[in-house]
């Protein structure tokens, strides 16, 4: 096990960031204001995340920006229409701060499965090359407040039919390999809602990896809780799953009861320990947790995981929150960018010292990085 030394968690904030790494930062803190909505590929409400988010490309680095929050709708941050170029600038209280451009919506949108199923709601396209999909879009714990997620959306698409409940393997298969061969997908997020306390979702998991693996040569990241038997890191990777993601959300015990009461069942020693088995399986680096900044952790509490994290191998992917309306924390404040800036410095210089890239990463959302600035404190500190 390669061990880091403890880094200052008061990082040097003289250095200024650079402008795009700012801009990005900013938008995903206190989002965007759009005057034409409908350009670009569609935006997201409600669901499993990024929600409520609209892709949009800076300086040729796509990222996921709230668009649907209420911090968005009185964003100082507004994107005027697009120019003939296919460009819009974005101007902070009128005056001009940047360009940036929209991806395009994805050909595969306009397809149907066999059965009548619009390709759009068994899988999504996110960033710009990223196909995702939630193979169940219900959650063991959905249904009862006081054991869900208090961010959770999962439950919200699903009603508003814009998508279906349970995705089967063939129909995965079939949208991924449209999504590949029309639109030039790169990789694939697999993740789902909790079924069981068992084995979490792993076995959903390998049997559509398994399904689209066969249709196509596509790299798929698969995402669930730490299942009950070790053995399924041993076969999730047999079916097809290149990376895993298990995702923390919170990092303090309280914090995480408060926030998740039923996923705090699982303790973070367990994660720990899952995490150590799983990166024998899947390799250093090839497993990440999603970690959610501004839910109440310290940055000294998230910098000290990320510490532990990386140690052992796992890429911490540290996002800030974003309120999803119609959850019990619709009105919780996203962090500040000063708040953002702070815990992203010396954690992209954590993982330059530990050896773990974002671009190493065969699949998933530490590779795509849309919905952090992550990445460009990570090649900032390179």
């Amino acid at each position: 096990m390669q061990t880091l030394s403890k880094p200052s968690l008061k990082p040097d904030l003289k250095t200024d960031p650079k402008p795009d790494q700012q801009l990005i930062t900013e938008l995903q803190s206190v989002g965007l204001r759009l005057i034409d909505p409908t350009e670009g590929a569609a935006s997201r409400r409600g669901g499993a995340g990024p929600s409520d988010h609209k892709a949009v490309t800076v300086n040729g680095h796509t990222v996921m920006i709230p668009v649907h929050t209420a911090s968005s709708w009185s964003s100082p941050y507004v994107a005027a229409p697009l120019d003939d170029s296919g460009r819009s600038t974005v101007t902070r209280n009128g005056f001009p701060v940047g360009v940036i451009s929209f991806p395009k919506q994805p050909r595969f949108y306009g397809m149907q499965t066999m059965d009548g199923v619009p390709y759009s709601q068994i899988a999504t396209l996110h960033g710009a090359d990223v196909l995702a999909t939630t193979i169940l879009q219900s959650c063991i714990r959905y249904e009862s407040r006081r054991k869900s997620c208090q961010f959770c959306a999962i439950g919200q698409s699903l009603a508003a039919k814009r998508t279906i409940l349970r995705k089967t393997p063939e129909q995965l298969a079939e949208v991924a390999r449209a999504a590949v061969l029309l639109d030039g997908v790169r990789h694939m997020v697999m993740t789902t809602g909790t079924p069981n306390a068992t084995d979490r979702g792993a076995a959903m998991l390998c049997e559509s990896a398994f399904a689209v693996k066969s249709a196509v040569d596509l790299p798929i990241q698969g995402q669930c809780e730490p299942p009950n038997d070790d053995a399924w890191f041993r076969r999730m990777k047999e079916a097809g799953i290149d990376a895993l993601g298990m995702h923390l959300e919170a990092v303090t015990p309280s914090v995480r009861a408060r926030i998740m009461p039923g996923k705090a069942e699982v303790p973070v020693e367990r994660y720990f320990d899952a995490f150590e088995k799983a990166v024998d399986v899947f390799g250093r680096g090839q497993v990440s947790t999603y970690i959610l900044a501004g839910l109440g952790d310290t940055p000294e509490a998230i910098l000290e995981t990320s510490r532990k994290l990386i140690d052992i191998g796992v890429y911490p992917f540290v996002v800030p929150f974003v309120p999803i309306a119609g959850t019990p924390l619709e009105d919780h404040p996203s962090p500040t960018p000063e708040f953002m800036r702070a815990l992203l410095q010396p954690l992209g210089a954590m993982l330059a010292a530990g050896g773990l890239r974002s671009a190493d990463i065969k699949a998933g959302c530490g590779r795509c990085g849309a919905c952090s600035s992550l990445s460009t404190f990570e090649r900032s500190a390179a």
